[in-house]
C-alpha cells in the first residue's frame, strides 16, 4: 500500500488514480492523510508513464541517453558532471506580466501591511502571485546540441510531486566521456546512461507480486525491525552525521587520523566508519642499501615511537588520540600519511599523473635527494649504467676536463673513480631530481676544475694533462691505469 500523500501519489493524483480502476481505503474515525492506495502496481505505471511523457518531449533535444525513474539511488550522480545550459530570456510579453504581478503583489503586501490577518481571498491571490513570479525565475535551459549527444538527462519526482529538473543534464567526467559517446551517428532518443541507468530505474511490479518497496505485514507483538529499514534509516542517519562532521574540521581531523593509524598501526582492522584506507606500497624490487638508506632509519624510528604511544588494543585509539596535543597528532597525521606515498616508477603503472603529484609533493616539501643521503655509488647506479652515462654524470658535475681525465679507463676502473669524483658533488641522475621551473640540473663546475682527482690524474702540469688526455684519448698506452 502506499499513503495518499505519497510524493508518487500526489505526482499522479488520487483522482487519475482512482480514475484508471485504482482503489482507495479510508477510515472514517483516524486521519489517515487522505488514505492508502491498494494497488501500488498501477500506481508505479501510472508514475511511469506521466514521466515518460516528461521524457518524450526531451528526446527532440538529441540527448544520448534518457533514465526514467521515480526516484534514483542517493549518489546516482557519481562520476558525472553539469552541463551548463544557456537560459532563455523572457520574451516581451512575459516580461510585461511578470513585472504586472510584481506590482499587484507589492500593491497588495503594502495595503495589508498592517493587518492583523489576511482576508482569505487576499492570502490566496497571494499565494497565486507569488507561485506565478516563481515560475518567472525557474527559466528552461538550452544546450550545446553536441554536448547533448553525448550526455543524458534523468527525469524523475522530487518531493514536491513537481518532475526534477536540477539534475536533469549531466555527463560524465572527460575521463570517461569515451564510455558515452556515439560512433558518429545520431544519439539513440531514449538508451540507458551506461553503468547508471540499468541499475537505477525501478521496474514496476507485475504478475500479482507486491509492492518491492513495502513492508511484510506484522502482529501486533513487537519484533525487530526488519533490515531493509534500519538500512533506509541508517542511510538518513549517514547524510547527518557527514553534514555534522563537516562543521567540525577538528573531530574530522581526528576521525582521518584514526582511520590512518588503524590501517597503519593495528593492520586488517575496520574499526573505523570512515572509508578511508592508506595503502603503503611494497617495493618489488629492492634498491641495494635500501632498508639501511638514511631514509628509512628515520621512518621507522618514528613508526617505533608512535607505535609506543598508542594502545595495543584500537578500542582504545579514539579516546588516546583525542587526548594528545594538537602537534602529536599533527605529527602522527603526517607519518601516517608518508606511508601511503608511491613515487615508484613502476612498467606496469604507466599513468603519468601519479608521478606528476610526486613531483608536485617534492617541490611542496623542498625535496633535495643528495641532502637525503643519496650519492652515487657503483653498486647503486655507476656500475649499472654505460660508460656514456658515468661520463655525463662526470661531465655534468665537474666539467669536461675530469670527464675527459677517465674516458680512456674500461668500465669497473671508471666507475669506481667516477664515484670518487662525484662523491661531494651533490650530483643526482635525472629520475632523482625534483622539477622545478628554474631549475634544469644539477650544480656544474667550470669546465677545467679537477680539484680532488686522484693523484695519478691530477700531478704535474694541468694543461699538459688536458692535452694529452685529448689528443689520443682511445690509445690507453698513453695513460697510467689505476690500479685496484
Amino acid at each position: 500500500m502506499q499513503l495518499a500523500r505519497s510524493h508518487m501519489a500526489q505526482f499522479v493524483g488520487i483522482a487519475n488514480y482512482e480514475a484508471a480502476g485504482g482503489a482507495v481505503m479510508r477510515d472514517l474515525f483516524e486521519l489517515d492523510d487522505g488514505g492508502w492506495l491498494l494497488d501500488p502496481t498501477l500506481l508505479d505505471r501510472l508514475v511511469i508513464k506521466k514521466l515518460q511523457a516528461k521524457a518524450k518531449t526531451l528526446r527532440a533535444e538529441g540527448w544520448k541517453w534518457i533514465a526514467v525513474a521515480p526516484d534514483f539511488p542517493y549518489g546516482h550522480t557519481a562520476g558525472l558532471r553539469q552541463l551548463d545550459g544557456q537560459t532563455v530570456d523572457l520574451t516581451d510579453e512575459e516580461r510585461a506580466s511578470r513585472d504586472a504581478l510584481q506590482a499587484e503583489l507589492d500593491r497588495l503586501e503594502q495595503q495589508y501591511a498592517d493587518a492583523d490577518k489576511l482576508p482569505d481571498t487576499v492570502d490566496q491571490r497571494l499565494g497565486e502571485i507569488e507561485t506565478a513570479l516563481a515560475a518567472f525565475e525557474e527559466r528552461p535551459a538550452v544546450y550545446d546540441p553536441t554536448e547533448a549527444a553525448r550526455a543524458g538527462v534523468f527525469v524523475s519526482i522530487d518531493r514536491a510531486a513537481i518532475i526534477g529538473s536540477n539534475e536533469a543534464t549531466s555527463v560524465r567526467k572527460m575521463s570517461r566521456l569515451s564510455s558515452v559517446e556515439s560512433d558518429g551517428g545520431d544519439a539513440p532518443a531514449a538508451s540507458e546512461p551506461p553503468g547508471i541507468a540499468r541499475r537505477a530505474v525501478i521496474s514496476i511490479g507485475t504478475n500479482g507480486h507486491a509492492d518491492p518497496q513495502s513492508e511484510p505485514e506484522e502482529d501486533d507483538g513487537l519484533k525487530p525491525l526488519s533490515e531493509r529499514l534500519i538500512t533506509e534509516l541508517t542511510a538518513h542517519r549517514t547524510l547527518a552525521l557527514r553534514d555534522a562532521v563537516a562543521k567540525d574540521p577538528n573531530v574530522a581531523f581526528a576521525a582521518v587520523l584514526h582511520a590512518l593509524c588503524i590501517g597503519t598501526f593495528y593492520r586488517m582492522s575496520s574499526g573505523t566508519c570512515l572509508e578511508i584506507s592508506a595503502k603503503s606500497a611494497t617495493f618489488s624490487t629492492q634498491a641495494p642499501g635500501l632498508a639501511d638508506s638514511a631514509s628509512a632509519k628515520p621512518i621507522e624510528a618514528r613508526h617505533q615511537q608512535g607505535a609506543k604511544q598508542l594502545p595495543k588494543d584500537e578500542n582504545g585509539l579514539w579516546q588516546a588520540l583525542v587526548g594528545f596535543d594538537g602537534d602529536s597528532q599533527a605529527a602522527l597525521f603526517a607519518h601516517c600519511a608518508s606511508l601511503s606515498v608511491n613515487a615508484v616508477h613502476e612498467p606496469w603503472n604507466r599513468g603519468p599523473r601519479r608521478l606528476a603529484h610526486a613531483d608536485t609533493v617534492a617541490r611542496a616539501v623542498n625535496l633535495d635527494m643528495a641532502a637525503a643521503g643519496w650519492t652515487p655509488t657503483v653498486d647503486n647506479y655507476l656500475g649499472r649504467v654505460p660508460k656514456a652515462r658515468i661520463l655525463e654524470a662526470v661531465r655534468e658535475a665537474k666539467g669536461e676536463a675530469s670527464a675527459q681525465l677517465i674516458d680512456h679507463l674500461k668500465k669497473p676502473e671508471m666507475a669506481k673513480e667516477a664515484e670518487r669524483l662525484l662523491a661531494s658533488t651533490r650530483w643526482v641522475p635525472e629520475p632523482l631530481r625534483t622539477p622545478e621551473a628554474n631549475r634544469t640540473g644539477p650544480d656544474v663546475q667550470v669546465e677545467g676544475d679537477v680539484e680532488g682527482l686522484p693523484a695519478f690524474l691530477g700531478e704535474g702540469d694541468d694543461e699538459e694533462a688536458d692535452e694529452q688526455a685529448v689528443s689520443d684519448p682511445e690509445e690507453p698506452q698513453q695513460h697510467t691505469v689505476a690500479a685496484e
